[in-house]
């Protein structure tokens, strides 16, 4: 006759901080179960209980005072283990601090993905409205009364201002920048004439090459194309200067130390480009007028003489009023777009690149916005 097999393997583990025993189906654990002692909880168990002839498993924690990671996974891994000759292996009779441990290093826990709730387009084109409204231009509106502020204060407080950083920066933004500024225009109003000269020649029309020249870029090409290469050479430098400072803390040392980051890093750079861009402006138009100079004689056998004569006929002051206000417009936007979105930057290096690349775009889009705005209003 054959030996029945045994439903109770008694005492398996007794220790100082680990007690492990066997009670029918249940597999009661007490004590302390953390990683000086889990592996011998683990061979002792899976040894002793795959004799055991029991419909199912439950493992005790009643008593279980205290577990760690380890004790965690050592009890998955019995569980798994004994799964394969038991039919049911479960876990029960934890307290809330067990529990916790459980939940918190158990490689079986998931989180179920939230289903998103089906959205409207009204309820989408609200939220996108909203964001841009408390997020964009509302924090644009502040930055941009701040930025005036200190740039009005700092004009009476000489004193603590950064010695300096007024010809530092005009050399970043304007200096550095005036060789491309006379090569792009020089080539733009060099373009112009040469494409403007074929067709006033079919009419007979030669000598006003001179007034397209002029009245374009004076009053148009010169303080646009300006504009554009500033925005995307300083633009983009303002921007990542800017969100490279958050990134690192260096903003919020500033905070620390008393001084605000606008007043520190902004306003220095807005009174450079104020300064600055107007003396590019007129490099811009000299340069691009050149350019339709040179084409004209080319092209049109337009002496310098005759061009300037007509020149003096075509300017008026209104057009070099009209490039100083956009020059001042254009370095308001320039600097203000950088340093908001230098200022709103939320992560490391993809994040300041992302900042830089979106206040390039939105800066020019600004630019040519105001552009189409002012000529509206001044002609």
């Amino acid at each position: 006759m054959a030996k029945p097999k045994q439903n109770s393997a008694g005492l398996l583990i007794k220790a100082d901080d680990l007690d492990c025993r066997v009670d029918g189906n249940t597999l009661f654990i007490s004590g302390r179960l953390i990683v000086e002692n889990s592996g011998d909880l683990a061979r002792a168990v899976i040894k002793r209980m795959r004799s055991l002839d029991i419909p199912e498993l439950k493992i005790n924690l009643e008593n279980l005072d205290d577990i760690d990671s380890a004790g965690v996974m050592t009890l998955f891994y019995i569980k798994g283990k004994l799964s394969k000759r038991f039919p049911g292996v479960s876990i029960e009779g934890a307290g809330d601090a067990v529990n916790k441990k459980i939940e918190l290093f158990s490689s079986e826990t998931s989180i179920e993905p939230e289903t998103p709730d089906e959205t409207f387009v009204t309820e989408i084109v609200g939220k996108s409205t909203q964001e841009f409204i408390f997020s964009y231009l509302y924090g644009f509106l502040v930055l941009a009364a701040n930025l005036f502020y200190w740039s009005v204060a700092d004009l009476f407080r000489t004193k603590t201002t950064r010695k300096g950083e007024f010809i530092n920066q005009s050399v970043l933004i304007g200096a550095n920048a005036a060789l491309i500024v006379i090569v792009m225009s020089f080539a733009i109003g060099l373009v112009m004439a040469i494409q403007s000269a074929g067709y006033l020649r079919e009419f007979g029309a030669d000598i006003y090459i001179v007034d397209l020249i002029v009245i374009s870029i004076m009053s148009q090409m010169g303080p646009l194309i300006t504009a554009v290469l500033v925005a995307g050479r300083s633009g983009s430098a303002i921007a990542a200067e800017v969100a490279t400072m958050k990134v690192t803390s260096e903003l919020d040392a500033l905070k620390t130390m008393g001084l605000d980051p606008i007043r520190y890093v902004v306003v220095p750079k807005l009174y450079a480009s104020l300064f600055t861009i107007p003396l590019l402006i007129i490099l811009a138009n000299v340069s691009g007028i050149t350019g339709g100079a040179t084409a004209a004689y080319y092209s049109l056998d337009i002496s310098p003489e005759v061009f300037l004569n007509r020149m003096e006929n075509v300017m008026q002051n209104k057009d070099l009023l009209t490039a100083f206000i956009k020059s001042q417009v254009y370095a308001c936007i320039i600097v203000l777009t950088g340093s908001f979105y230098g200022f709103r930057v939320d992560r490391g290096a993809e994040g300041v690149g992302k900042v830089t690349t979106l206040a390039v775009v939105v800066s020019l889009s600004l630019v040519i916005l105001a552009d189409s705005f002012m000529a509206v209003l001044f002609y």
